[in-house]
């Protein structure tokens, strides 16, 4: 019986790695960017499996980029500096001190334990930030939030270097000002810009939720614009969302060909999304 089971999950394997065919030869050459947010990073086991996922991509013809946030490690080190956080309208103000701590932790800590988590998994990773070659030059959001910045300009020359040279870029969302400023960008905003600037096939913003659900709380697998505004004029899509919607929709005016949010916590949720029929998340596109 023990050998029939066996027998039936090797079926079961070959019938999958079969089906995903189509899906390979789809993204094949692909530019995919994927925003992993800091609450959806887990625990170690969690980060190699997502590594080992990319660089699957890779092997298979994918050009992914890795965009983090790493909002509850920035949070963790500031109690522990006794930084004290000033919030505008919901928004952190990041004065000299805390832009510090946020360069500190994005660039170092998170960004290279997501770099090492490839390559342990046999990839070739490398960590940057947005200051890195002028990826991105910002502007300052609102001058009541001190370096926060938006993005204005973007160069993804380096980007495309990389990729000719089989290396998975991973970017802290981090960026610099016309007068050599830091500037900290939100996570989704700086995935959706590198997004934007290489045209690419798909953005993937990983999170703690499973999606963008309707008015009963079930996730709506598929999208168009015009009902993203429709959901966040009646409320039905508010919070957080408002923001990963609005980086979605922005994205797709700058040319990336679909966007999705999806729950990152879910074991091989990128696999599951770019390379099966059922696909995971809500898929948004213009």
């Amino acid at each position: 019986m023990k050998k029939q089971n066996m027998n039936r999950d090797w079926i079961a394997t070959a019938a999958t790695l079969s089906s995903a065919l189509p899906y390979l030869q789809r993204y094949d050459g692909a530019i995919v960017v994927i925003k992993l947010g800091g609450h959806a990073m887990g625990s170690d086991e969690a980060m190699d499996s997502f590594a080992r996922d990319i660089v699957l991509m890779q092997q298979v013809g994918v050009n992914p980029v890795i965009v983090h946030g790493g909002g509850p490690m920035i949070n963790a080190m500031l109690g522990k500096l006794d930084i004290q956080s000033e919030f505008v309208n919901g928004k952190r103000v990041t004065d000299a001190a805390t832009v510090e701590v946020v360069e500190m932790v994005l660039s170092g800590v998170v960004n290279k334990r997501i770099v090492q988590a490839i390559n342990r998994q046999g990839g070739r990773a490398v960590g940057l930030s947005g200051k890195d070659a002028n990826l991105i030059t910002c502007d300052q959001t609102n001058p009541d939030l001190g370096f926060v910045g938006t993005p204005s300009k973007m160069d993804p020359k380096l980007l495309h270097t990389l990729f000719d040279n089989d290396m998975i870029p991973v970017i802290a969302p981090l960026g610099a000002g016309e007068q050599g400023e830091t500037f900290n960008i939100n996570g989704d905003t700086a995935a959706g810009a590198i997004a934007g600037a290489l045209k690419a096939d798909r953005l993937l913003l990983l999170t703690d939720v499973s999606g963008v659900k309707n008015a009963d709380g079930e996730v709506v697998t598929e999208l168009k614009a015009d009902k993203i505004r429709e959901m966040t004029r009646d409320g039905t899509i508010a919070g957080g969302m408002i923001p990963k919607t609005e980086t979605a929709l922005e994205a797709i005016d700058n040319g990336v060909r679909a966007v999705v949010i999806l729950d990152g916590r879910a074991p091989n949720a990128v696999l599951l999304e770019l390379f099966t029929e059922h696909g995971a998340g809500s898929l948004i596109r213009a």
